[in-house]
C-alpha cells in the first residue's frame, strides 16, 4: 500500500484526495501546512510520493519543491490552478517530477501518480501498511519513525505477510517459502520466530494483534481490514 503525503491549505482538498485515493490502496497523509513538509518526511520514510499544492500561503509549492528535493529522493507531483506554460516549467525546473492542473479527473490522478512510480520505481523500494514501513532494499522496519531490529527470518516471515494480506498461510508453507523443501525446521520454530514478531512490533506500540492472526489449527494470516 504505497503512502502519499497531501499538502494543500485547503482542508476540502485534502479529504477530496484522500476520497479519491483511498480506494485504491493508497495510504494518505495530510499536511496543511506548507512549512511542516521537511518534519513529515523526516519522520514518515514510509511516504513514497508528495502531492504538492503550488499557492499556499507561508511557502509556495515552488520553494517547498525546492527545498525537498534537496534533501529527499521522494517524487513529487504538483496540483495546482495555474496552467500557463511558464508555470508548467517553472514547476518542473523546480524538481517536479509531473504537473496536474486543476480541475482534473480522479481517472487522470490516479493514472500521473501510477506512472510516477513506475518511472521512478519507489514501488519497489518498500511495503507500507498504515504506518509501518518495510523496506526489502535496506531491510529496515520502521513504525512512526522508529527502527525495529528483526532477525533475517522474521524479517522475511514480516514481508511475506504484508505481501499478501488475508491469506492463510499453514505452518508447512511458511516453513517451505522461508526456510526451503530440504529443512528439518518444524512448526513450532514458525510459532517461535512470529510470537518474536508480534512482540517487537507490540513494544513498538504497532497494534500487531489486530493483524497477525493465528487461524487456529492451519497457521497464520495478515487481517488487512
Amino acid at each position: 500500500m504505497p503512502t502519499i503525503l497531501l499538502v494543500d491549505d485547503e482542508v476540502r482538498m485534502l479529504d477530496l484526495l484522500e476520497l479519491y485515493l483511498a480506494p485504491h490502496g493508497f495510504s494518505c497523509m495530510k499536511c496543511e501546512d506548507s512549512t511542516e513538509v521537511e518534519k513529515y518526511l523526516e519522520k514518515n520514510p514510509m511516504i513514497q510520493l508528495v502531492l504538492l499544492d503550488l499557492m499556499m500561503p507561508k511557502k509556495d509549492g515552488w520553494t517547498v519543491c525546492q527545498e525537498i528535493r534537496a534533501k529527499f529522493k521522494v517524487p513529487i507531483i504538483m496540483l495546482t490552478a495555474r496552467d500557463q506554460t511558464e508555470d508548467v516549467v517553472k514547476g518542473l525546473n523546480s524538481g517536479a517530477d509531473d504537473y496536474i492542473t486543476k480541475p482534473f479527473s480522479e481517472e487522470e490522478l490516479l493514472a500521473r501518480i501510477q506512472a510516477v512510480l513506475r518511472r521512478t520505481g519507489v514501488e519497489k523500494k518498500g511495503i507500507s501498511y498504515k504506518e509501518l514501513y518495510v523496506n526489502e532494499e535496506s531491510r529496515e522496519v520502521i513504525y512512526v519513525g522508529e527502527s525495529i531490529s528483526m532477525t533475517k527470518t522474521e524479517f522475511e516471515l514480516l514481508c511475506l505477510f504484508l505481501k499478501h494480506p488475508n491469506r492463510v498461510f499453514p505452518r508447512e508453507d511458511l516453513v517451505m517459502l522461508i526456510w526451503g523443501y530440504d529443512t528439518e525446521i518444524e512448526g513450532r520454530t514458525v510459532d517461535s520466530h512470529l510470537r518474536n514478531v508480534r512482540e517487537k512490533l507490540r513494544s513498538a506500540g504497532f497494534p500487531i494483534e489486530q493483524h497477525l492472526q493465528t487461524v487456529w489449527g492451519v497457521g497464520y494470516k495478515w487481517d488487512a481490514s
